[in-house]
């Protein structure tokens, strides 16, 4: 029905008509299924709308992973029953925690990569894809500080996350440049060692300096163009992994859709250069 997915953005209500107008082979459009999660109403016709044109991925951010409760049950109906309504071609969800004693939290919030962590994270995945009926994809975190708690290096974690439970990965590279410049990792290194063959999905966005730290601390605040390092690791990445679908995040300070097509375009530029023989090395 469609064009292969190469490059797409973050879907948002003021671009709903030129988004359902672009036809753009390959584009596709991403949005947070806690947004669109109810029985009927206009948002949920607009996105059945988008949807006859372009493929479109659901990117949770409420299932808490990381939490040792649990998804919350009557969350993951009314996902479940989203999936099924609009057939999205991806979905994925962070690797984090925001719920816990009944209460939510409104941020992706850390925790330490212990054995215990582990084995509560495949089985909630397990959970979520037993409800969806396929795999989802977990995406990598940003990192704003060192937890001397650790038990497992985050790479060797995510890659035993999707050897236990068939879970594919979402590679988030702004969320890369930022955890390695606030915690003093070489991002280039990191990044040779993730596991290509399991990346479904890329992640692109801009970043803030922190007010108080300056550049010392960054802020994965998608309110801000892709920067020069993040599209230089995204370029890294792809000659060695090949082409993934990767999507522009801008959740901040929106501009026009044109703008969002130009950097788009860009992304697509350098999906097409990979896709002329890079080959997956681990």
């Amino acid at each position: 029905m469609f064009a292969a997915m190469t490059a797409g953005v973050g879907l948002k209500p003021q671009h709903f008509d030129a988004a359902a107008s672009a036809a753009i082979d390959g584009l596709w459009f991403e949005v947070h299924p806690e947004n669109y999660a109810v029985e009927g109403g206009p948002r949920l016709a607009w996105l059945e709308a988008i949807r006859e044109r372009h493929p479109v991925s659901l990117h949770g951010v409420s299932l808490s992973l990381a939490s040792d409760a649990g998804p919350d049950a009557a969350q993951l109906r009314r996902l479940a029953a989203l999936a099924r309504r609009i057939e999205p071609a991806l979905v994925s969800e962070h690797l984090a925690w925001s719920r816990w004693d009944g209460r939510y939290f409104p941020d992706l919030l850390p925790f330490p990569r212990t054995d215990e962590a582990l084995h509560c994270i495949v089985r909630n995945i397990e959970r979520v894809q037993a409800a969806l009926n396929r795999p989802i994809a977990i995406e990598n975190p940003s990192h704003y500080l060192r937890i001397a708690t650790h038990e497992w290096d985050e790479i060797d974690f995510l890659d035993e996350i999707a050897r236990r439970t068939g879970c594919t990965l979402l590679l988030d590279i702004n969320n890369v440049h930022v955890s390695a410049r606030n915690l003093g990792f070489e991002a280039d290194d990191w990044l040779d060692r993730f596991p290509a063959s399991r990346v479904t999905e890329i992640h692109l966005a801009g970043h803030t300096r922190d007010p108080n730290l300056g550049a010392s601390l960054l802020i994965d605040s998608h309110d801000a163009p892709v920067a020069p390092d993040v599209w230089r690791l995204y370029r890294r990445f792809l000659e060695r992994a090949g082409a993934r679908p990767t999507l522009i995040e801008r959740d901040g300070n929106i501009p026009c859709f044109d703008e969002l097509m130009t950097e788009r375009a860009h992304a697509e530029g350098e999906l097409r250069r990979a896709a002329c023989g890079a080959e997956v090395t681990s």
